[in-house]
């Protein structure tokens, strides 16, 4: 019996997903729990594995295709088993474009044909310039050809949504490797790129999320003098500890003082969540992971620091799991290390409230009637006013301030 392959959820709140790359092709074995494709969800890209046992009979949809969670995308049973019926209307209508020449006797000139051995250019895709048609030298070198790609790089350039026949390859008889995508300057000419993928349902939150929540925001400025200074503690005993680790704890215990931030819209009804979830907001190439860094308020500095590394490394490595992302209450994003005096974000429904920070700076403040040069923090709390009133997000974020002027209190 025929066993149907369905784009799983996984545990994400997603309606669709695109197939990277097949791990399978039709005629395989394949054995319960083997790796069959590696999907890119909104949140990251994961490996969906084998239902049951059997052969892969067909594939219905391709790598770079982006199908809804419920759909059949391939089929495995036994060989000869007849799944006319099964995916009858299944399978995407194919087209073959034609090339320039296909079917026509080529001419070209003896340099054109050299050039094109060089490049390993079919001169049936080429089409002439010269007399009648005839392929010219000028006519090869015009042509960037993508069949000398590395698999990497046209994974990668599919991503990104560049043109291969636009990109020079330094590789031998002009092979294109990754490292050319980066060389390659900008283009005179506009680029279109597909809002799909991870791009796609980031677009779509966002703009539900401004829709949906009665979004506000308030502003205060820190001076991180103390902070820097149990910062430069830890360092002196060889324990690293970032200003991002101080951030969150504070976070965690203003929420944690303040239980009303840590809160959200349900069916209806306000929702105070009892444990404290900060998800911390990572950039990554095609837009933005928030993995989340449970009970956050029972964790110490140095078991913070290390949690968030570890939950960092997974980002870069592209092994989050879905785990790892699910169940924030409250959103941290820092892009101090951009260099921004500060920002504001947008809420991460369903959560109400995000916190921005900016980067720490060396600023001229007033103390005691005198200008000092202090480090000052500013933060920007964007909170849902349906949720959370003025006064309580300003106490929110005074409580915070407070903590990281006297960060001896997290101790």
């Amino acid at each position: 019996m025929a066993i149907q392959v369905i784009m799983p959820k996984q545990g994400l709140q997603m309606t669709e997903g695109t197939i990277l790359q097949w791990f399978k092709k039709e005629g395989d074995q394949v054995k319960e729990g083997d790796p069959l494709f590696e999907m890119e969800t909104d949140k990251l890209t994961i490996e969906i594995y084998s239902p049951g046992s059997g052969t892969m009979l067909k594939l219905l949809r391709q790598e770079g295709d982006t199908v809804p969670i419920t759909e059949l995308v391939a089929v495995l049973g036994e060989p000869g088993e007849d799944i006319g019926a099964l995916i009858s209307g299944m399978e995407p209508e194919k087209a073959i474009a034609p090339s320039p020449n296909q079917g026509a006797r080529v001419f070209a000139t003896p340099r054109a044909r050299m050039r094109a051995g060089e490049k390993s250019l079919d001169l049936a895709m080429v089409s002439g310039s010269g007399p009648e048609g005839l392929i010219i030298e000028r006519d090869i070198v015009s042509v960037r050809s993508s069949a000398g790609a590395t698999p990497l790089a046209k994974k990668q350039a599919a991503k990104e949504g560049l043109d291969l026949s636009l990109v020079s390859g330094t590789g031998p008889r002009g092979k294109i490797y990754t490292r050319d995508l980066a060389l390659e300057p900008a283009s005179a000419e506009d680029r279109r790129i597909p809002l799909k993928g991870m791009r796609k349902i980031i677009a779509e939150r966002m703009r539900s999320s401004l829709d949906t929540a009665a979004q506000a925001v308030h502003h205060i400025t820190v001076d991180m003098s103390e902070t820097v200074r149990i910062r430069n503690v830890f360092k002196r005993d060889n324990l690293k500890l970032s200003f991002n680790t101080i951030i969150l704890k504070a976070v965690a215990s203003a929420l944690e003082e303040k239980p009303g931030i840590n809160s959200r819209m349900d069916d209806g009804a306000i929702v105070i969540i009892g444990r404290v979830h900060i998800g911390v907001a990572v950039a990554v190439q095609d837009g933005l992971l928030v993995p989340v860094l449970k009970d956050a308020n029972r964790k110490n500095l140095l078991q913070i620091e290390s949690e968030v590394g570890a939950l960092a490394a997974k980002v870069k490595s592209g092994t989050l799991s879905p785990e790892d992302m699910e169940g924030g209450t409250f959103t941290v994003s820092n892009l101090g290390m951009y260099g921004l005096d500060s920002f504001t974000a947008i809420i991460n429904q369903p959560e109400s409230g995000i916190l921005a920070v900016g980067a720490v700076k060396e600023t001229p403040v007033v103390v005691d009637g005198q200008v000092e040069v202090r480090p000052v923090c500013a933060l920007t709390l964007t909170y849902d006013h349906r949720v959370i009133d003025g006064a309580p997000a300003a106490e929110f974020l005074q409580t915070i301030k407070l903590i990281l002027e006297n960060p001896y209190r997290l101790m």
